[in-house]
């Protein structure tokens, strides 16, 4: 399964939401060196499963991002 993620870095809550089958992730690390990827994969293994295997499919330097669930 694929889903579409927006990520927003340095902001000052860690949420997920929903809009129009889009999940928008803010968490407070800085988009540097990856942090704010790593962050973003953490919360959505809470939010799926942490059994669930996830990889970001493409938009690895973007806030607009492709990831695949298995």
């Amino acid at each position: 399964m694929y889903i579409k993620v927006h990520v927003i870095a340095e902001s000052k809550e860690e949420a997920i939401s929903e809009k129009n089958e889009v999940l928008y992730v803010s968490v407070r690390e800085k988009a540097e060196q990856g942090a704010a990827n790593r962050k973003m994969l953490d919360l959505l293994r809470v939010r799926f499963g942490l059994g669930k295997r996830l990889r970001i499919v493409s938009g690895h330097h973007a806030p607009h991002k492709i990831i695949s669930v298995d």
